[in-house]
């Protein structure tokens, strides 16, 4: 008989199976046009737009059908763990980060809101009145105190950095609901992916913000997770604390750091090395992309499973928007790809 987690499973494979993940990447190298890439995303459904109406509605197209291939795969079960729950209102914590950049940015246009259904609490259609569009949710005593903060050029690293630890504080608390087969997998994930989160907060603090040691401790999200194979970590905060120490511009200081492999590498003779944030977190990104993609085939039939189905969807819409914009901008998938090493393996 199947259970509730294989019926799941078994729908993510299919969806899986058709995505532009794996050996599908390869797929779209030879891309020049952003018409092109639509009928190849949409073969049945492409728009004939001009390129500057075309680039919105491709990647609304395309965060919707993410989202909503992950919403019937979570409405596989009787009863959604909160796992992924929680996953899927990821999106309406990214949404809800958007909409303060557009606030911040002067922007009055309300961004793209993923449709996630029954599951959505933010009165999206109250923006960009950040207090209507909160209230009664977790949200509003989360952010009572920055609401006055809110407005046109307000810096948001704060604010942001208080929401994306409100996620990762629900994810490990709903891991406590799940048996240990079915959290192993996904608490692995959530680990490193914290841990690697807070290392790239450091190190983009400290390179683009010249936040000192003590202003950047204060971003950093310090859990434990409780009750499984990480329990030994002392915190996953620790290695982003740890490479405070380190100078961002002398490769010897950080040898034998636990995330040393997916720092930059050393520059030719005569260029000085400099610690790179961006290269850090798309090294990270293809690190926790394999972890992902590992985790999803090892464990089937899981709830780890379908978590990491739900982290590869994030990951393909993140490639496949980041294909468009660039395309968007004149390049083609050849130059695209150079400058997305999180997927380069996959595509050469």
């Amino acid at each position: 008989m199947w259970t509730d987690s294989g019926y799941a499973y078994a729908k993510a494979s299919w969806i899986i199976g058709k995505s532009f993940l794996g050996n599908r990447i390869s797929s779209l190298l030879g891309l020049h046009t952003l018409s092109d890439f639509d009928r190849l995303l949409f073969p049945d459904s492409y728009r004939e737009l001009p390129g500057r109406e075309l680039l919105p509605s491709l990647e609304k197209r395309i965060i919707e059908r993410c989202v909503k291939q992950i919403l019937g795969v979570v409405k596989s079960y009787s009863q959604p763990p909160k796992l992924l729950i929680r996953m899927l209102k990821g999106f309406e914590y990214g949404d809800l980060k958007e909409c303060l950049a557009h606030i911040s940015g002067g922007k009055e246009d309300l961004p793209v809101i993923s449709d996630i259904g029954r599951f959505r609490t933010v009165r999206f259609d109250a923006y960009p009145d950040v207090a209507a569009m909160i209230k009664k949710t977790e949200f509003e005593n989360l952010l009572s105190d920055d609401i006055k903060l809110i407005k046109k050029d307000a810096d948001l690293i704060s604010i942001n950095a208080k929401i994306d630890k409100r996620f990762y504080q629900s994810l490990i608390e709903s891991l406590s609901q799940l048996d240990y087969d079915d959290r192993e997998t996904a608490s692995r994930l959530i680990a490193d992916e914290i841990s690697l989160r807070n290392c790239f907060w450091a190190l983009r603090l400290r390179t683009y913000y010249q936040k000192s040691e003590n202003q950047t401790v204060k971003y950093l999200m310090d859990y434990k997770l409780l009750g499984n194979i990480h329990q030994k970590r002392a915190s996953l905060s620790a290695e982003a604390k740890s490479s405070l120490d380190f100078s961002l511009d002398i490769r010897e200081n950080w040898n034998g750091w636990r995330w040393e492999r997916f720092l930059n590498q050393e520059e030719t003779s005569g260029t000085h090395w400099a610690a790179d944030p961006r290269c850090f977190q798309n090294a990270a990104s293809e690190y926790l992309y394999h972890l992902a993609f590992h985790g999803f085939h090892s464990s089937p039939m899981s709830v780890g499973a379908v978590f990491c189905f739900i982290k590869l969807k994030m990951f393909e819409e993140d490639l496949l928007t980041s294909v468009a914009e660039g395309l968007a901008l004149g390049m083609d998938t050849a130059a695209i790809f150079k400058m997305l090493p999180s997927f380069k393996r996959e595509a050469s």
